[in-house]
């Protein structure tokens, strides 16, 4: 009950006045004690989902449950969290506390500085992107590596009930919704096994990944084509995850690195095209506070 009572008020922020929030908090107690006796009683059933698209930039599906089940998805992340947390690497850096893409960013040029002995000698790089990721998550692998990690059976039963409240269109046992706080930790949780292939297994010592984006650091190029088929491999049999044919590079770093939305030089990196014309285009048609502030330099 606690913990419940401590999400909703992580819940609201930015929230309260929202209508479906609005009609939730009408009849609060009522509603969380009502969700604390089915969770109890495992009796707990998850409502359905609403799908709208949004375009950032590209076309992107979200899928958005109740108040009462996003509630439960706060609850569920609050414990999992600090739990699962402490388990990854440190360079995976989607959707966890003091990471983000600025911290990617930032990793990265310092294993280039560090590979390329300050840029006085070639540096090569592996770029790759997994194709459609949250959309191929299989709910049987993710229960399997929740199971080895959580002792307790009323956990499991609980995580079963979210990760099998939605699925791909067509394929009843795959697939995650991008509009749940638990998926961006579920997710993470998956691609953990991949991590530690690369770290234990494969020995590679500077890898950033953030979300379905990575990129490799080497010296030498026969390196990274030698551990590419490795990584193809781990992807489509353990995780039944495969790489965007179309996103899949080993190049210099003299040559431009393209990396979280900035283009990767030896010595300076800039916004990647379509990302400058956004900029622009939103800065044009009157732009929020904080993009009016981004140096005009970048023209």
């Amino acid at each position: 009950m606690e913990n419940l009572l401590a999400s909703w008020r992580e819940f609201l922020k930015g929230k309260r006045k929202r209508k479906d929030v609005e009609r939730f908090s009408l009849n609060l107690m009522d509603n969380i004690l009502s969700l604390h006796r089915e969770l109890a009683e495992k009796t707990y059933q998850h409502g359905p989902y609403r799908a709208f698209k949004i375009n950032d930039p590209k076309p992107r599906d979200i899928h958005k449950t109740s108040v009462r089940d996003r509630l439960l998805h706060h609850a569920i992340y609050r414990i999992l969290y600090p739990y699962f947390d402490p388990k990854f690497i440190f360079n995976s850096y989607s959707c966890r506390r003091k990471k983000g893409t600025h911290r990617a960013i930032n990793r990265f040029r310092e294993y280039c500085r560090k590979v390329s002995q300050n840029h006085t000698r070639t540096v090569w790089i592996l770029k790759c992107d997994i194709k459609k990721f949250f959309v191929n998550i299989d709910h049987e692998i993710l229960l399997k590596i929740l199971s080895r990690r959580i002792n307790d059976d009323g956990a499991i039963w609980l995580l079963n009930k979210i990760i099998g409240s939605f699925h791909t269109k067509g394929k009843i046992s795959i697939g995650l919704p991008l509009g749940n706080l638990t998926s961006q930790l579920l997710v993470n949780i998956y691609m953990n096994e991949f991590d530690h292939f690369l770290k234990r297994k494969l020995k590679v010592a500077y890898c950033v990944r953030y979300a379905d984006d990575f990129v490799i650091v080497h010296e030498n190029k026969n390196y990274l084509e030698n551990l590419l088929p490795k990584i193809l491999k781990f992807l489509e049999t353990r995780l039944k995850l495969s790489l965007h044919p179309d996103k899949v590079f080993i190049q210099t770093l003299a040559s431009g690195v393209d990396f979280l939305g900035w283009v990767h030089f030896s010595h300076h990196r800039v916004p990647r095209t379509s990302i400058k014309r956004r900029m622009f285009k939103n800065l044009d048609q009157g732009g929020t506070k904080e993009s009016l502030a981004i140096p005009i330099t970048l023209r």
